[in-house]
């Protein structure tokens, strides 16, 4: 029922216009007013702090065919799954006197904070909280996914070098390293029966999980161990 209303208070809005094809007035609205429900319904899952926007794309004029009961009027999402970017709305019209589908292009801008960077950073470096911003983007026109909290990027360092102003993705981030060549480790090697540690020199850095290669400074031996925590690497007996 919400819905009707509001396609009823839009076709007075269009009517405005005087356009003198009562049909695109009638796709206008209903197609506006299904993508503010559809967009109102997205940020309520997400509980995202944003605003939006919405453009029908032109249509063709000389169409012709009998606008529909509103009563009638169904609509629908074609594509994509969610309602941002470029859309297209299946708007359907079955009453006993009226039949027909029509696919309506249009534009739904969403605005939201993400995480900007303040200058350029090149591969391999650690992001701190200097380095970030919070701006608002339209997130239709970004590629991927993106962050929009800065917590989400703090400690990380880049995977690649990136120019400044650039909106974050994951694929741009990887974990800094806890472990760095060079540093004095603990190695210990463990089984049910005997546990033994060792003092040793990581010979490459990484993260936590990763096989690195180390030397025993006791015995000089090198050996591949994976890190477990700052400072602390395992073999395996």
């Amino acid at each position: 029922m919400r819905f009707l209303n509001i396609c009823a208070a839009l076709a007075l809005l269009f009517s405005a216009h005087a356009s003198a094809n009562p049909l695109i007035e009638q796709l206008i609205g209903v197609t506006t007013a299904f993508l503010e429900e559809e967009i109102e319904q997205h940020l309520g899952q997400s509980s995202r702090d944003a605003r939006h926007s919405i453009s029908v794309n032109r249509l063709d004029s000389r169409l012709r065919l009998t606008p529909c009961p509103e009563q009638s009027l169904q609509a629908s999402l074609e594509s994509p799954a969610t309602p941002v970017g470029r859309v297209t709305v299946r708007v359907a019209c079955d009453s006993d006197q009226v039949r027909w589908r029509l696919f309506v292009p249009a534009q739904v801008n969403l605005y939201q904070p993400v995480v900007v960077l303040t200058r350029p950073l090149g591969r391999h470096v650690p992001i701190s909280t200097e380095d970030l911003t919070l701006l608002e983007r339209d997130v239709g026109l970004l590629n991927g996914s993106y962050l929009t909290e800065l917590d989400q990027a703090i400690g990380m360092r880049t995977r690649r070098a990136i120019r400044q102003d650039s909106v974050l993705n994951p694929s741009h981030l990887e974990l800094d390293e806890i472990i760095k060549r060079g540093d004095q480790v603990v190695i210990s090697a463990a089984n049910p029966q005997l546990s033994v540690r060792m003092p040793g020199e990581a010979l490459e850095g990484g993260v936590v999980g990763s096989q690195i290669r180390v030397r025993n400074t006791r015995s000089g031996r090198t050996v591949t161990a994976r890190i477990t925590a700052p400072g602390q690497v395992q073999v395996a007996l």
